[in-house]
């Protein structure tokens, strides 16, 4: 990229463009580490189908209890064209997969929206999801309108301090409170066809970590005051503890029932109508995928 990569909020400004290495220690080419159909989306995005997830490889967080940290950390993956990349849309549309799942793509953004803009081209036409920790420029997101129909952010704190210490970006609420407006305003409210599967729309995931009930509260509440009945919401009781937290002790553990039962409670007494919630056996580390460069 001309200048230095500017693509996220960190605009560390790395020439990607000539094979340096950006903050989410990727260069410019695509990185994936799995093309598959995926079940453990919310039931609006798998369905029984499944979901056509396309997991890249780095990221532009990092955070420190990341439930992927393989991938993050750009320890797997493959380069992949966007010619390929296009393929492989067109082959999980093939497979049956209900919608097309970009796991963690905003760093390889141009390269994207080659490969959607190509694979529409060639009859694609499931819809397209956009999955990310919620760290983006609205700017960004705008080049994305009319190619993704479905908005999947996190929206992982309120806090500044929380932000600063477990992903080293005191500016997240910021950037994710712009993001997620931009993203409403693309999509507008929720479409679901027959079965009940989201065809357009916006659901924000909030993962409660240990310790973080306040502010979990705090991010329920945002969402609810600010945003309604326009997005629905996902609150995830699916934190695991994995080895690299041992510098965080007070991760070192998963979420209490009880915990999570006040954080759902929270939403209860908000009014908040339209929450996913998960039930118990969620937490382990079985439900995250193998990243072993399937389908790419």
């Amino acid at each position: 990229m001309k200048g230095g990569c500017r693509l996220c909020p960190r605009e560390c400004m790395a020439d990607r463009a000539h094979g340096e290495i950006g903050y989410c220690r990727m260069p410019m080419e695509p990185y994936a580490a799995r093309a598959a159909l995926h079940y453990w989306e919310e039931p609006c995005i798998s369905g029984t189908e499944g979901s056509g997830a396309v997991f890249f490889s780095g990221c532009t967080l990092r955070c420190v209890f990341c439930q992927n940290h393989e991938i993050a950390a750009g320890n797997a993956g493959r380069q992949v064209s966007s010619q390929r990349l296009s393929e492989i849309f067109l082959e999980l549309q093939a497979q049956g997969a209900n919608n097309i799942n970009l796991v963690t793509a905003g760093h390889f953004l141009p390269a994207v929206l080659r490969a959607l803009k190509q694979a529409k081209a060639q009859n694609l036409k499931i819809p397209v999801v956009y999955n990310t920790g919620g760290y983006e420029k609205a700017e960004m997101l705008q080049k994305l309108e009319g190619l993704v129909d479905i908005w999947l952010p996190d929206f992982k704190y309120q806090s500044r301090i929380l932000a600063e210490r477990y992903s080293h970006a005191a500016d997240y609420p910021k950037w994710a409170k712009e993001a997620l407006a931009e993203m409403v305003r693309q999509t507008g409210p929720p479409v679901y066809d027959s079965r009940g599967i989201m065809q357009r729309g916006v659901i924000v995931r909030h993962l409660v970590l240990p310790g973080c009930v306040y502010d979990s509260k705090d991010v329920l509440e945002y969402l609810h005051d600010m945003w309604g009945e326009q997005i629905r919401v996902s609150i995830l009781n699916q934190y695991t503890p994995l080895s690299h937290v041992r510098d965080f002790p007070e991760l070192n553990r998963r979420i209490t029932e009880e915990e999570y039962e006040e954080v759902v409670n929270y939403a209860r007494f908000l009014g908040m109508r339209e929450v996913y919630i998960q039930m118990g056996g969620c937490a382990e580390e079985s439900f995250i995928p193998a990243f072993d460069c399937r389908g790419i």
